[in-house]
């Protein structure tokens, strides 16, 4: 089933750029291709329950089920050994991305104490934003007496634009709450 910001898109918001950067063709303009949420686990090598918890709670987020990250190579100073698990990452296209997206937007970031917008600045060069998150009690999905431990977990929005000015205009027009400088 095509989600809300999915149709949103197609009706509104291509014309809109379509217009605004004097594209010939509906496949210039940009689009976002995948959201990818990631949280590092400095300590789940020691508990594994933690890892668990953290597998749950990005399922509930995300709507489908994450994977642990590990670690590449030894580092003494960090008493981390090849291969152990630091982290959790949940990669999600299609309609499952739409549907985060508008919960995010619409839900998650205003539930945030004191919230005068997303930072502008957070663009990479080539149209990818990235934001992070301190807490996972913003989303309705998370119960706040079942969490074992309040933490963050940074979301990229990867887009299929060229530049940060075309991205920033196509995550201006889906709603995303920018600051202004």
């Amino acid at each position: 089933m095509a989600q809300k910001l999915q149709q949103y898109y197609f009706q509104t918001v291509v014309p809109k750029l379509m217009g605004k950067f004097q594209y010939k063709n509906t496949f210039q303009v940009p689009r976002i291709e995948k959201i990818v949420i990631n949280r590092g686990l400095g300590n789940a090598s020691e508990n594994a329950k933690l890892l668990d918890s953290s597998l749950k709670e990005l399922a509930l987020i995300a709507g489908q089920r994450g994977v642990v990250t590990r670690s590449k190579k030894a580092i003494a100073g960090f008493k981390l050994r090849q291969k152990m698990p630091v982290g959790v990452c949940v990669t999600i296209r299609g309609d499952r991305m739409y549907g985060f997206l508008d919960r995010l937007i619409n839900l998650a970031l205003p539930r945030i104490r004191d919230f005068r917008g997303i930072s502008s600045k957070s663009f990479d060069g080539r149209g990818n934003y990235s934001l992070g998150l301190e807490e996972q009690l913003m989303f309705p999905e998370i119960d706040y007496d079942k969490i074992e431990e309040v933490r963050g977990m940074d979301i990229s929005i990867i887009t299929t634009s060229k530049t940060d000015i075309e991205g920033c205009v196509l995550l201006q027009e889906f709603g995303l709450p920018f600051q202004i400088n």
